[in-house]
């Protein structure tokens, strides 16, 4: 029992974690993955690149290139999203809200960043199953929750990851900002950090006293 409050008590501190970074970035745009990941569908497959020299319609999102990621990759992404962030009791899992898809859209995109994080999310899986193969006999996915976990412990800080776990740390960052990201622009990850920007209002009161005085512009 008293694992299971542990348990409990890390992944509230590593969602609270990641919602501070998601509050901070809540008002940057992320460079426009137009569709995010509900709106990949298969009439992208196969589109070649189009560059649009008018703004994008936001109300008719297009992905203009093609996915890269296989099937199998999507489902290792899919076990490590929703081990960044599960399912509670407030809102859905990462993986259910397609944080998967998300990263395979930021991967397939023919920028320079997005080439190089293509490259190390595809070996960081690779990687990552033959990590699970070395240490339990079966690939990533097929492992449990506890096995899964050992090795997210083991590269979820990279200055505190082994030598030989370095490249692993590297990948498991990138796709915990990643899968941040995508979580923390759906309406349930907003909910989540109780973002409420966006919305019509019928007047602004402005800040509240305890606000100001904080800035000390109210005694």
């Amino acid at each position: 029992m008293a694992h299971d409050n542990q348990d409990h008590n890390t992944n509230l501190k590593r969602r609270d974690a990641l919602k501070l970074l998601a509050t901070a970035a809540v008002a940057i745009p992320v460079i426009s993955m137009a569709g995010h990941a509900a709106a990949v569908t298969a009439k992208t497959k196969g589109a070649e690149l189009i560059y649009r020299p008018t703004d994008p319609d936001m109300l008719k999102p297009i992905v203009p290139w093609s996915m890269t990621l296989t099937q199998a990759e999507l489902d290792d992404l899919a076990v490590l999203a929703d081990i960044i962030i599960p399912e509670d009791a407030q809102s859905p899992s990462a993986a259910s809200l397609g944080a998967q898809h998300f990263i395979n859209e930021w991967v397939s995109a023919p920028y320079p960043q997005q080439k190089a994080d293509l490259i190390l999310v595809r070996g960081g899986l690779v990687w990552l199953n033959g990590e699970a193969k070395k240490r339990f006999g079966k690939a990533f996915a097929e492992l449990n929750a506890d096995q899964q976990q050992q090795i997210c412990d083991d590269i979820c800080y990279e200055p505190k990851a082994a030598d030989n776990l370095k490249h692993g740390a590297r990948f498991f960052a990138k796709v915990r900002d990643l899968t941040a990201t995508a979580f923390y622009t759906t309406d349930p990850g907003m909910a989540d950090i109780g973002y409420i920007g966006n919305k019509p209002t019928a007047s602004f009161d402005g800040p509240s006293d305890e606000v100001l005085r904080k800035l000390k512009l109210k005694s």
